[in-house]
């Protein structure tokens, strides 16, 4: 079995990182470049940095903070917003970062996905998908860090962005990101056994046990948590210890 990877999520707006409840009411932590080094130092696997105004004001700022960031961390970054054509990911690619998430762009031009997965592999686009569920249960996938809607079902677009190139499924709860709460279950059930490629669960995150539960009941082959690290309510080798007790495979 791989190793299950503990990913934290690093929202940021303009210089600050910043963490809200359903993607909204947002509160500013400080410098995403310190939170990064302080999970790069306690062992996480993977950094994800999603710019949540990017696609509202048309352009990914984040280019400045991975090259900060990459002065001294040294695990793969996935940096989302904003990324909307081979030249956005070419310029993040040059700043350090080593994959790119997709949502918005996608979901207007979906033969962008493949575009992408051409030029750098799939190995380096990553389909996010920002779901809220629907009275009839379904989920629909939003854009613009969960504020509007695409009309398409959450879980047959997972399946589209494999057959278009996608090599990895971020699958974000709207609904329970921020509230720690778990996450979805069912949502990241039904994505990961709707497509073959890796899925990281993320929003919603609220202990140790809901990781191992994504990955256990769920299928999640990565987790994601931004609450339950930012305000030191567990500890990149506390979540690790807590997913090998489950009898996970994780990195040192």
């Amino acid at each position: 079995m791989a190793s299950i990877r503990v990913i934290p999520r690093l929202d940021v707006k303009a210089p600050n990182l910043v963490k809200g409840i359903h993607l909204e009411g947002l509160r500013v932590l400080g410098k995403p470049a310190d939170f990064a080094r302080r999970y790069y130092e306690q062992g996480a696997d993977e950094l994800l940095y999603i710019d949540i105004v990017a696609s509202l004001y048309g352009r990914n700022n984040l280019i400045g903070i991975v090259e900060d960031t990459t002065q001294d961390v040294f695990i793969p970054i996935t940096v989302g917003g904003g990324v909307r054509s081979v030249s956005d990911i070419v310029a993040l690619l040059r700043a350090g970062a080593d994959k790119v998430a997709v949502n918005t762009a996608a979901v207007k031009r979906p033969e962008f996905l493949r575009e992408a997965s051409q030029a750098f592999g799939s190995q380096c686009v990553v389909l996010s998908i920002e779901a809220k569920r629907q009275p009839n249960g379904s989920w629909e996938a939003y854009t613009d860090n969960g504020r509007e809607r695409s009309g398409l079902d959450a879980i047959e677009w997972a399946r589209r962005g494999e057959s278009l190139g996608a090599g990895e499924i971020l699958i974000t709860s709207v609904d329970r990101e921020g509230t720690q709460k778990g996450y979805d279950w069912e949502l990241v059930r039904r994505v990961s056994s709707a497509v073959g490629l890796p899925v990281i669960a993320s929003g919603g995150a609220g202990s140790a046990e809901d990781l191992s539960r994504a990955v256990h009941e769920c299928g999640a082959d990565a987790v994601s948590a931004a609450h339950l690290l930012h305000y030191g309510k567990l500890s990149i080798a506390e979540a690790k210890r807590a997913l090998a007790s489950a009898g996970l495979a994780v990195r040192p």
